[in-house]
């Protein structure tokens, strides 16, 4: 079920955001944390579900706006991204501008270098001699996603440039994508803090110059990566922009070049050209990833499932050359269940989206919250549950009330604006790969990494689940996967 979190602060001064940790731990009574479709898990802290808060805290007439928390990923003052911007007006401008790059167009330019890299991905698989009869060796296939959608965001559709971290030869780049993780480790914690608002107060004050010189080397590498690749896709832009259409190179990051403002200037000054990069790579890349992995992690455990999902796409499409975005994928309603059910048990990304009311209060959920309030945001792989079937016991009515709690790509002003792009992405290389490919869970992964434990915590032992780590983005590992050509 979505789930929506408030934080209730009502702190005003310096002394107060110091005492709320203590506040926390000794005044509050823990028996009154649950409350129906509610659970107060801190003082400050409701978590909501159900379809109708999320239409109460996400829909565009709410009078609310962005928590702190999207702030704090903000590197300096320069850094502002469309996520990063709380105020509504200052945000609704912004997306205006951000839509311009996300159009149909811009879908259609992105297709060529989606298909080239799943092709290349794919091609990969039959030069390790993976005959009809003869499985792949072992691969963790958070690795190999990983590098595939690198390839194509971070690459060609943000960059302009193919970094082919795919190939099996050695390149440095390829450490690249563990230090996107990395790098969302290391501020999570910092935009999860009790005294976020002194954190915010002292960012501009010294406090973004102390975490710059505390980066870690690695990390370090990676914002490093992010200046000199913007720096030289904006000199390919400087070559292009007054040649023919036909001769522009017309990736994610054209468009975001060619973006107007209301005045009809440029919609980006550099510095927020390189925040929006950073916000393109870590949101369009490990959210993808996870949702590849997923799907695999579960088909390759879920045989009756795996062979209805092979069955359609093999028998709607006779080669993989056939399968392009448009109606016959779209058609594809087993395939879309298939994303829609992994996305659903192992979400890419399971942090809550933290929003603030604003004067005069909002009501969520049947009640009323004052202004001050922070809002953010089974479990058997059965796809089917999400194609009404009345034969098999499956009424629209239901379906209706699963889509109504589904938001994978969140809704409204805050939505992601890539989910057009990551929605091919996802259908394409998943039809494209099973159309080639039988794929299997490896005999020998009896320890099931990527499962969950029995022994492990709370929330972390059932085997028949993906399990994921909360760094605003997801971080997970494995699962083990082979490949071998279809007969």
């Amino acid at each position: 079920m979505p789930h929506e979190a408030i934080d209730t602060f009502g702190f005003g001064s310096f002394f107060k955001y110091m005492l709320s940790p203590l506040l926390q731990l000794f005044f509050y009574d823990r028996s009154s944390m649950i409350s129906g479709s509610r659970v107060r898990i801190t003082p400050n802290t409701v978590i909501f579900r159900g379809p109708a808060a999320y239409r109460d805290i996400y829909n565009a007439k709410a009078n609310v706006q962005k928590g702190p928390f999207y702030e704090a990923w903000q590197k300096d003052k320069k850094g502002i991204n469309t996520f990063s911007t709380r105020d509504r007006k200052e945000h609704a401008k912004r997306r205006k501008m951000l839509n311009q790059s996300f159009t149909e167009k811009s879908l259609r330019a992105a297709q060529p270098f989606i298909i080239k890299h799943v092709d290349r991905w794919n091609d990969l698989r039959t030069e390790e001699d993976v005959g009809e009869d003869q499985w792949s060796e072992v691969m963790n296939f958070a690795e190999v996603s990983d590098k595939l959608v690198f390839d194509i965001i971070g690459g060609d559709l943000c960059f302009g440039t193919s970094f082919d971290i795919k190939e099996p030869e050695d390149n440095p780049i390829k450490a690249i994508p563990h230090a996107v993780v990395q790098y969302m480790q290391f501020l999570y914690p910092l935009t999860r803090s009790p005294m976020l608002e002194l954190v915010l107060w002292l960012k501009p004050r010294g406090l973004d110059s102390f975490l710059k010189a505390m980066t870690p080397p690695h990390i370090k590498t990676y914002v490093d990566f992010v200046d000199d690749c913007v720096a030289k896709r904006l000199d390919l832009y400087g070559s292009q922009k007054n040649k023919p259409e036909d001769e522009q190179r017309q990736d994610i990051f054209w468009f975001l070049c060619d973006a107007k403002n209301e005045d009809g200037g440029r919609a980006y000054s550099a510095s927020e050209l390189h925040a929006k990069a950073n916000m393109l790579i870590v949101g369009g890349t490990n959210t993808t990833s996870v949702t590849i992995a997923a799907i695999m992690f579960y088909i390759t455990r879920n045989p009756v499932q795996y062979n209805k999902l092979v069955h359609e796409i093999q028998s709607k499409f006779s080669s993989p050359k056939q399968i392009v975005h448009g109606p016959k994928l779209i058609s594809c309603t087993y395939l879309r269940a298939c994303i829609n059910k992994s996305i659903h048990l192992s979400p890419s990304g399971p942090s809550e989206l933290p929003r603030q009311v604003l004067q005069d209060g909002a009501i969520i959920n049947g009640h009323y919250y004052p202004e001050g309030t922070f809002y953010g945001d089974s479990e058997v792989f059965r796809p089917d549950r999400w194609i009404p079937d009345e034969s098999n016991g499956i009424p629209q009515e239901d379906v209706n009330i699963l889509r109504s709690n589904f938001h994978p790509f969140a809704q409204g002003s805050g939505s992601c604006p890539e989910n057009n792009i990551a929605s091919v992405e996802l259908l394409i290389t998943i039809a494209r790969t099973l159309h080639r490919f039988d794929v299997r869970r490896p005999p020998e992964d009896e320890n099931g990494v990527g499962e969950g434990v029995p022994t492990a915590g709370w929330g972390m032992r059932k085997r028949n689940i993906f399990q994921l780590k909360d760094a605003y983005i997801s971080v997970r590992d494995r699962p083990m996967i082979q490949f071998r050509k279809c007969a």
